[in-house]
């Protein structure tokens, strides 16, 4: 019990350092800005062409997937750029020592530090993707089929990516767990992509190069379920020109939502990291 405690202590001083640094503010300003932008050029594309047909449905569907992916990005940056000087710093400076020397456990600063930040980030993915894609439906009346899932898949994302750079940041100074952090997501992003033209074109090669990538990070299989809960139906895809819908879903930007058991991976991934992280924070000299 006394574990539990001390990891929400460190949460709730987590959550309070980044309001005094500004993060969440910033992030509230962004999003506002983001929305309004959003609502204003989905109403102009409204404007050119009535979402009525098909191909104006396609056409929305598109850009909505563009911006789920810039968001995306945006969100995967900010869990690198939030996480990897999470525990690094508190080292170098000596305040992890001080905090050490009360009835606490590294690895509960740890999961402390992870869960504040945690709880930013999948907050900041729900509403800000929920009010983008609330902004597309008031400027065009287009909605995907799967809309609620989408934001979650993100927050998903998120929370992969802030684990990997904060369990970096117990061994690698803050700039170079985060540039890391980086590389390797665009790394199991392009890994993605190579691993869907291996199904396409039934590449064993490609295909084991993707699922390879997916279990060493599977921040691209959240990606994919976002992508996949905005993509339109494959009936909508044929009608609106895609001359062979079945292959759409391994493009860059388009997927499937993921299986119960690649979720349960996810969820055993980001486990299995915070524990790596509690143990090397535990075996690094202070």
């Amino acid at each position: 019990m006394n574990s539990v405690r001390s990891v929400f202590i460190i949460a709730r001083l987590t959550l309070r350092e980044v309001v005094r640094r500004r993060l969440l503010w910033s992030l509230v300003g962004l999003t506002v800005i983001i929305v309004a932008l959003t609502w204003w050029g989905f109403g102009r594309i409204a404007d050119a062409s009535p979402v009525t047909g098909p191909v104006e449905m396609l056409g929305v569907s598109q850009v909505t997937v563009m911006l789920a992916f810039m968001f995306a990005f945006v969100l995967a940056m900010t869990a690198v750029f939030a996480g990897s000087p999470a525990i690094g710093p508190d080292i170098e400076n000596g305040l992890l020592l001080a905090i050490l020397a009360r009835p606490i456990r590294r690895a509960e600063v740890l999961l402390g530090r992870w869960l504040g930040l945690a709880v930013v980030l999948v907050a900041y993915a729900l509403v800000a993707g929920y009010l983008e894609l609330g902004a597309v439906a008031l400027a065009t009346g287009y909605a995907p089929a799967d809309s609620m899932a989408a934001p979650v898949y993100l927050a998903g994302e998120a929370l992969v990516l802030l684990t990997l750079a904060i369990v970096l940041s117990t061994r690698v100074p803050s700039v170079a767990s985060g540039a890391v952090a980086v590389v390797a997501y665009g790394l199991a992003w392009m890994a993605g992509v190579l691993g869907g033209v291996g199904e396409a074109f039934n590449s064993d090669v490609l295909k084991g190069a993707g699922l390879v990538a997916k279990l060493i990070l599977p921040s691209d299989v959240m990606w994919r379920g976002s992508a996949g809960a905005l993509t339109p139906p494959l009936d909508v895809l044929s009608a609106g020109g895609i001359a062979n819908a079945a292959l759409y879903r391994y493009s860059p930007f388009s997927g499937a939502q993921p299986s119960p058991e690649w979720l349960a991976y996810c969820a055993l991934w980001v486990v299995g990291m915070l524990a790596i992280g509690c143990l090397l924070l535990r075996r690094r000299e202070l």
